[in-house]
C-alpha cells in the first residue's frame, strides 16, 4: 500500500468547496481561499521586508497611513500599508502595495499574453491608492507578480534599485544577484504551499 497524491479531474476543491479541481493544478494555483492564497502574500511581502532590511533601507512592515482605501467604500475599508519604505522617492515614504495574481485568471478564450493579469491588477491598483497617497504627501507603488514569476515593471524597478543600493552598501559575492533570486523563490514556495493544501491523498 502507498499513497499517490494528485488532483482528480472533477472532485470539488477541499478547500473553497466552490470550484472542481483538475488534473493540471489549475484551480488550486487560482483560489483565493485560505490557505495558501494569504500565505502566498504575507511569504512575499515578509520576504520583501527582509532584503529592505538587509540592503539597509529602512522600513516597516503593515505599517498604519490612515489613507489607504477603496475610494468607493471611505474609510470602511482603510489598511496598512503592506511595506512602508521611509524617504523612498524625493524624501517622500512609499506605501508598497502587495499583489499576487494568476496569469490564467479571465482568460476566456482570449489569447494569452505573458505578464497581462500582473498588468492590468497594477494599473487598478495605481487607480485605486495612486491619489490618495499623493494627496497626503506620499508615493504609491504597486508590487503585483504572478503564479508564473513574472513581476510588473513597478515591482522590476523597486526591486533593481534595492539591488544597486544593496551592492553599495552590502558588497559580497552573493548579494550580487540576491534580490531577484530570493523573490522568485518565495513566489514559487508560495504557489507550492497552495498546490499541497489541496492534494488529495488516494491509498493505492
Amino acid at each position: 500500500m502507498w499513497d499517490k497524491r494528485e488532483f482528480p479531474v472533477d472532485e470539488v476543491c477541499p478547500v473553497c468547496h466552490k470550484a472542481c479541481l483538475d488534473s493540471f493544478g489549475e484551480h488550486a494555483v487560482h483560489c483565493k481561499e485560505l490557505s495558501g492564497f494569504k500565505y502566498r502574500h504575507d511569504l512575499v511581502r515578509d520576504v520583501l521586508f527582509d532584503i529592505f532590511r538587509c540592503a539597509g533601507i529602512s522600513a516597516k512592515k503593515e505599517a498604519p497611513v490612515n489613507f489607504l482605501t477603496d475610494p468607493l467604500e471611505g474609510r470602511s475599508t482603510l489598511r496598512p500599508a503592506d511595506i512602508l519604505v521611509f524617504g523612498w522617492v524625493g524624501g517622500k515614504h512609499a506605501c508598497v502595495d502587495l499583489t499576487g495574481v494568476s496569469p490564467l485568471v479571465g482568460l476566456g478564450s482570449s489569447a494569452f499574453t505573458v505578464g497581462q493579469a500582473a498588468l492590468k491588477a497594477a494599473s487598478g491598483k495605481v487607480i485605486k491608492h495612486e491619489k490618495a497617497c499623493l494627496d497626503n504627501q506620499h508615493v504609491f507603488i504597486p508590487f503585483v507578480f504572478d503564479t508564473f514569476g513574472f513581476l510588473a515593471p513597478e515591482a522590476v524597478d523597486l526591486l533593481s534599485r534595492v539591488q544597486r543600493v544593496m551592492r553599495s552598501n552590502v558588497m559580497t559575492p552573493r548579494s550580487m544577484d540576491v534580490v531577484f533570486k530570493r523573490l522568485s523563490f518565495a513566489i514559487q514556495k508560495g504557489v507550492a504551499a497552495q498546490l499541497v493544501a489541496r492534494l488529495l491523498t488516494i491509498s493505492m
